[in-house]
């Protein structure tokens, strides 16, 4: 087969245009909110985007830990994977109203009157500056964004240069740094744009939330997208029981990866017991909030553990994406428990209709803009050398 019949069916091209379409009105209906409400909208706005920043950036994640490991199971998604990352330069533009909203967002810190009734440490004070908060943020991107154009540059130079032994040795050498840049980027971007909220807690562990659950997002979205494309060629004939097992297999080992931080955080802090360290959880886990995070519990974790228990699940076409649209569902769940109490009034939880409309906005500008960056490539990597052994009709 050629590299034009790699190329995205038709199916994407309505994917773009209805996500758009959809992603646009509700866009215009929340920026109705900015203008009436602008403190809650961008209260609102950041629990959004950084469901949307999951998405990329945990495939990035991905993307980087196919090539360290040479697993067949990312040859099926890399493209995708790829696709996905190509939307980085889209959230850079997303993050301008989370800058125009920092004093909504950050008044812990950046009021003189809140730190005058509660002073922040001598670190702090030099850390938690409007300035240099948007330092590290230009820094995160270009790091981000970096390594997602070294890739993408590679994998198209792949494509046109298939024997080269050099580009699959740079694949692997620079996949291995690349996942500490990210993993240490996106800790400290939770630490700026979500722990900082409240200055006065902290937690060691509250990064490696993120990275895990970004990396549940991601893999749930690339479950969608390749039982999407297996209802037409290539992906029909190339997709098989054997590739969803193993994508199956991941999301299972991420969801349980991300109990195991979240576990440990609650683990520490509760043993623990300082006063500085509890006011996360006693505002979580008492009156209404205490519903959610149960809520959290079962249906981000117990739930879909046993659900994914089943080999049969795991290898089915119509049960997987399913699970895996509720797991990016519970993402925003879970983000949602994790920033808007500190929002909320004490014993009280805080939902407005922006926290329907944005997240539909986001994600279908998202979703139409990865649908177009789906359609600039072939869907498979045809240069890499493993293609043919991967998309063999083997059942086991």
């Amino acid at each position: 087969m050629t590299a034009q019949n790699y190329r995205a069916p038709e199916s994407v091209g309505r994917l773009q245009t209805r996500a758009l379409i959809v992603g646009a009105v509700a866009l215009v209906l929340g920026l109705i909110g900015w203008w009436q409400t602008p403190g809650t909208f961008v209260q609102t706005y950041l629990n959004s985007y950084l469901l949307i920043l999951g998405l990329s950036l945990g495939s990035l994640g991905l993307l980087m830990l196919q090539h360290l490991t040479g697993g067949q199971w990312g040859i099926m998604i890399r493209r995708p994977l790829e696709a996905a990352t190509r939307t980085l330069p889209l959230l850079l533009v997303l993050f301008i109203p989370i800058i125009l909203g920092m004093k909504s967002l950050y008044m812990e810190w950046l009021d003189p009157e809140r730190t005058k009734e509660e002073p922040l440490s001598h670190l702090q004070q030099g850390y938690l500056t409007h300035n240099w908060f948007l330092v590290r943020a230009a820094i995160y991107f270009v790091v981000w964004i970096g390594l997602m154009l070294i890739f993408n540059a590679w994998s198209r130079r792949q494509d046109t240069d298939q024997g080269s032994r050099s580009l699959r040795r740079n694949f692997k050498l620079l996949a291995g740094p690349g996942i500490i840049l990210y993993v240490f980027a996106m800790s400290f971007a939770a630490i700026d744009w979500v722990m900082s909220i409240t200055p006065h807690w902290a937690s060691t562990i509250y990064g490696f939330l993120f990275v895990a659950g970004q990396l549940i997002s991601s893999m749930s979205l690339m479950i969608c997208v390749i039982v999407l494309l297996s209802r037409t060629e290539p992906f029909a004939s190339a997709l098989n029981k054997r590739h969803l097992h193993d994508v199956g297999k991941l999301l299972f080992a991420f969801i349980m990866l991300w109990a195991y931080f979240d576990f440990s955080q609650l683990l520490i802090i509760w043993s623990g017991n300082q006063p500085e360290e509890i006011t996360f959880y006693m505002s979580r886990l008492h009156g209404p909030w205490g519903y959610v995070a149960i809520a959290v519990l079962l249906f981000h974790f117990f739930v879909p553990f046993f659900i994914l228990l089943s080999s049969d699940v795991k290898r089915s076409a119509r049960l997987l994406p399913k699970v895996a649209m509720w797991m990016i569902f519970m993402r925003f769940v879970d983000l949602f428990w994790m920033i808007r109490p500190e929002f909320s009034k004490k014993g009280t939880i805080s939902f407005t209709w922006l926290d329907i409309v944005l997240p539909i906005a986001l994600l279908g500008i998202w979703l139409g803009y990865f649908a177009f960056n789906l359609k600039q490539q072939p869907l498979l990597p045809l240069g890499d050398p493993r293609l043919a052994e991967a998309i063999g009709n083997h059942e086991h």
